[in-house]
C-alpha cells in the first residue's frame, strides 16, 4: 500500500525559545495540562522504549501514572519483558504523542524501581478489578488461551473475597529520571520546532533548538 499521499499540514502553532519554561518539568506540566484540556483520549498514554544489554530494542504503550521533579512513574509486572530489559539496561526513552495538538514530548532517562511503599500506595488506590489483574498475569509469558486466565481470575476473586487484596511481590513501579527532554511542535512545510533540554552536572538545564 502506497501511503505517500497521506499528508497533513501542521498549522496549530509554533514554539519559540522565549515561550519555554527554564525548567523542563514545568514545561511538561504546562503542555500536559493543555493536553488534558484538549480532550485527547488518555493523554497519559506513552510509548516506552527499552533495550537489552546488547542493544536489541522493544517498544510498547504504557500509562504514565504520576510525575514530579523526581521523574515519571509507570507500573508493571517485574517479570515482564520490559522489566528484564530495564534490569539489563536502565537507559530508557518515553514519548507522548499528542497528535491532535501536533505535539510530542520525548524524554530520555535512567529507569529505577520505586520503593515498595510507594508502589503499595498506588496499588491501594486502584479499583479491585485492576488489583486482581495485577495478580492474574505472568506478563509476557506464553499462555494457551484466554480461558485459562479467566479461570485463574475467578480463583483469585474467591481467594480475596473477604478482605483487602495485597500488593503482589512481583508487581510495582518504575521511575524514569530524565537527563534529556525534547519538546516538538509541528510546523508548516515540515519546518517543525524542536527544543532539547539537557541536564548538566550541576543540576541545571541547557536549552538548544534542534533542526527539524
Amino acid at each position: 500500500m502506497d501511503l505517500s499521499s497521506f499528508r497533513e499540514e501542521y498549522l496549530k502553532g509554533t514554539l519559540h525559545r522565549k515561550d519555554l519554561q527554564e525548567d523542563p518539568f514545568r514545561q511538561f506540566d504546562l503542555w500536559f495540562k493543555q493536553a488534558l484540556e484538549s480532550g485527547i483520549p488518555e493523554p497519559n498514554a506513552m510509548s516506552l522504549a527499552t533495550a537489552t544489554a546488547d542493544g536489541r530494542p522493544s517498544l510498547r504503550t504504557v500509562l504514565l501514572k504520576y510525575f514530579n521533579e523526581e521523574g515519571f512513574v509507570f507500573f508493571t509486572n517485574y517479570g515482564s519483558r520490559k522489566a528484564h530489559e530495564i534490569a539489563e539496561n536502565p537507559e530508557t526513552c518515553m514519548m507522548l504523542p499528542w497528535v491532535v495538538l501536533e505535539r510530542q514530548v520525548i524524554i530520555y532517562g535512567r529507569c529505577e524501581k520505586i520503593s515498595r511503599m510507594e508502589s503499595l500506595k498506588y496499588f491501594m488506590s486502584r479499583p479491585k478489578e485492576s488489583q486482581l489483574g495485577a495478580w492474574v498475569s505472568q506478563q509476557s509469558s506464553v499462555v494457551s488461551g484466554r480461558k485459562l486466565l479467566m479461570m485463574k481470575l475467578q480463583e483469585l476473586k474467591n481467594k480475596f473475597s473477604n478482605g483487602e487484596i495485597p500488593l503482589p511481590s512481583f508487581w510495582g513501579g518504575y521511575r524514569i529520571v530524565p537527563h534529556h527532554f525534547e519538546f516538538w511542535q509541528g510546523g508548516p512545510g515540515r519546518v517543525h520546532d524542536r527544543f532539547m533540554y539537557t541536564k548538566q552536572e550541576d543540576g541545571s538545564w541547557t536549552i538548544e533548538r534542534l533542526q527539524p
